[in-house]
């Protein structure tokens, strides 16, 4: 691949450094808004990294540009005038400050000396261990070790970094081991500080039963029936709907339907041990065999849980909904609740499906419930919401914790009932809260003193690669003048249903999306097709929705007194959730490998995923596991990339591989520690 860097002076900039396995970085602006980070990313190739590590705030020169050929999937930014992406270039004049100090990887003894290999791949260096480091002479280590070590000092002249061993977690390969090796290196911590648990405890001690006063406070909703419908395997529940028949309006039935959150803000209050801690974490983390949640259980499975037949207090948002779904009337407040049935998602659609379990004499309920869900999925969609449903996959682990069996989660129509629901909750409590901060007036982009979910346009040069990418595919996607619309994405959708690039489809489509993102400055949520929304639904899991608790009690209160670090907040839970995210895809992508690991050599059936001109890259239809069989592996002949229609193809033989084909392939290899597969396609 060619490559050229000219020289240029330019103005040093601080930023974010983010690094591939290659040594590679790019580099922010501090201060780029996250819609934009992609225009402004600046190239530092491995030579010019001056030892910063990926998350890393450094000091970057400007040096000129970075040019890279057209197919190179690393390529960002498309020059007209060359046909080359280009970027520009500089180099890190010095690290100002450490993301982080402390990593995971595995021992190993190389050339007489130990060290550490990180298991994240963006830390593209080894560690150098001493032979005199207190846990190598004490334990007297094995290789294949996993362990928690820390970066002692890197100098610009050394090659390598030099470091300590913190802990040892265990044997690589383990279960276990590994799972705590996933958390561990991205700071995710299961256990909670003896002052977070000791609130906690105080809090169940002098809470429960309900306050008396506290209740009198509060609209008394427990003779209203109310439901939660959750996981089968869910421990909190958060959310609950009640329903109530009102009135019979000349044109349409009228009910009152509430959506009622756990009040986590009742217990949690600002300044706390608790708050302190539900901020650092700001989310719970869901791996494929445990939750690690952002409240201690005491708080997250009791006393903040919608648990049925029990008193629980609950901030609600109530409405008066007719049969087409259209809201007439809202009601913001707290409340006491009491769930009077407790369904999974599962149990929920075989009372809908006419079922006779034990759910059935809410069967009437849940129909209506049901219709006028589905009246408000169709009107979204008409507003322009995207539908970007993906199947997900679940695990069925042995007593080991070995992967026996992936499957699909299904997707239900009980799933779409509550989603719909905790929507128009999220939404209309944005648009009150908004409002009455700005007085009525609605600014795109204006800020308000609350936190917003936010979803922007595509970027013009994304939403032209993904034409590009459909177009090869034999599908079109009218992008006019660098915009497209959510309606032209949803005719694109809907016409990819069923076929076998639909998963693909789907997810190049969501990948030339921006990302969404908290922030103070309310600008919409493209992919809803909301001008307004927030997360409100889930304080027990998320900090943001318990900050948008507080944020409407005050609202509610006509108080002044919140809190002055929203944008503060809003940045550290965007950047929690890119790391839970990362943590969940983590265990998921190893329990996949894992589970190809005892199928070597077996055949199955996948999509092409991928082309590149060093492989082709499957997915397996059902496991959703994505393997990549080198082009050098496919020896009958001489076979060449096409980034234009994304195919490759022999030049003799003119044998070709698409895009979204479906092939047979064999599992070759599996690779634990890289977390990878190898596949070789199927003749």
């Amino acid at each position: 691949m060619e490559k050229k860097t000219t020289r240029a002076t330019s103005t040093n900039i601080i930023g974010t450094i983010r690094t591939n396995a290659k040594g590679f970085g790019f580099v922010t602006r501090a201060g780029t808004p996250r819609t934009k980070k992609r225009d402004e990313e600046i190239v530092i190739t491995p030579e010019f990294a001056n030892t910063a590590l990926n998350g890393d705030e450094v000091e970057v020169q400007i040096t000129g540009k970075y040019f890279e050929t057209r197919h190179k999937r690393a390529a960002r930014r498309t020059d007209a005038a060359q046909g080359d992406f280009v970027q520009m270039a500089g180099q890190v004049v010095r690290v100002v400050r450490r993301a982080r100090t402390k990593f995971v990887g595995t021992l190993v003894r190389h050339d007489n000396q130990w060290w550490v290999r990180p298991d994240d791949r963006r830390i593209y260096v080894d560690f150098s261990i001493p032979e005199t480091d207190p846990l190598i002479t004490k334990a007297s280590p094995s290789k294949n070790e996993k362990v928690v070590t820390s970066l002692v000092s890197w100098q610009a002249h050394e090659r390598y970094p030099h470091a300590a061993l913190v802990a040892y977690i265990g044997t690589k390969g383990e279960h276990e081991v590994e799972i705590q090796s996933i958390l561990l290196d991205r700071g995710i911590e299961q256990s909670f500080p003896d002052a977070v648990t000791a609130e906690a405890t105080a809090l169940e001690r002098t809470e429960k039963p309900l306050r008396t006063e506290e209740i009198a406070r509060r609209r008394d909703m427990r003779d209203t029936w109310t439901c939660t419908i959750d996981p089968i395997d869910a421990k909190d529940f958060d959310d609950a709907i009640s329903f109530k028949k009102i009135t019979d309006g000349p044109h349409a039935h009228h009910y009152e339907i509430g959506v009622h959150i756990a009040d986590v803000s009742y217990y949690v209050r600002p300044n706390s041990a608790l708050d302190a801690e539900a901020l650092k974490r700001s989310f719970s983390v869901y791996l494929v065999d445990r939750t690690i949640p952002m409240l201690p259980e005491v708080l997250s499975n009791d006393l903040c849980s919608l648990n049925p037949h029990e008193d629980r207090f609950a901030f609600s948002a109530v409405f008066v909904v007719d049969d087409h779904g259209h809201v007439h009337d809202r009601w913001f407040g707290r409340t006491v609740i009491n769930s009077n049935h407790r369904f999974s998602y599962e149990s929920a659609q075989d009372v809908l499906n006419g079922g006779t379990g034990p759910g059935h004499a809410h069967a009437t309920t849940l129909t209506t419930l049901n219709h006028i869900a589905k009246k408000m999925q169709q009107e979204n969609y008409q507003r322009g919401a995207i539908d970007f449903e993906q199947d997900e996959v679940k695990f069925k682990l042995d007593e080991r914790g070995k992967p026996i069996a992936i499957v699909k989660k299904e997707r239900l129509d009980t799933h779409k009932l509550v989603e719909e629901f905790m929507l128009l909750a999220n939404r209309e409590v944005a648009e009150f809260i908004y409002k009455k901060h700005t007085g009525g007036n609605h600014v795109r982009g204006e800020a308000g003193e609350s936190i917003y979910r936010i979803h922007d346009v595509p970027e013009h040069e994304r939403l032209q690669e993904l034409a590009l990418f459909l177009q090869a595919l034999g599908y079109h996607l009218p992008v006019k003048q660098g915009k497209i619309t959510a309606r032209d994405i949803n005719i694109l959708l809907e016409s990819v249903r069923g076929v076998p690039e639909e998963s693909l489809i789907k997810t190049a489509t969501i990948r030339s999306m921006a990302k969404a993102a908290y922030s103070t400055d309310n600008i919409g949520h493209f992919g809803l097709g909301f001008s307004f929304y927030t997360h409100f639904t889930s304080p027990i899991r998320r900090y943001t929705d318990l900050v948008v608790h507080r944020v409407l009690a005050a609202v509610l209160e006509g108080s002044n007194t919140m809190r002055k670090n929203l944008e503060a907040v809003a940045a550290h839970a965007s950047d929690r959730e890119i790391v839970a995210a990362e943590a969940e895809r983590a265990s998921i992508k190893y329990k996949q490998v894992e589970y190809m690991s005892e199928r070597v050599g077996q055949e199955f059936t996948g999509t092409i995923s991928g082309v590149t001109d060093w492989g082709i890259y499957i997915e397996e239809i059902n496991t959703r596991c994505e393997g990549m069989m080198p082009l050098r592996e496919l020896n009958d002949d001489y076979y060449v990339f096409n980034p234009r229609t994304y195919t490759i193809q022999g030049e003799k033989n003119r044998r070709k591989f698409r895009l979204g084909d479906t092939v047979r392939f064999r599992v070759v290899r599996a690779d634990l520690d890289a977390k990878t597969l190898d596949y070789a396609i199927v003749v």
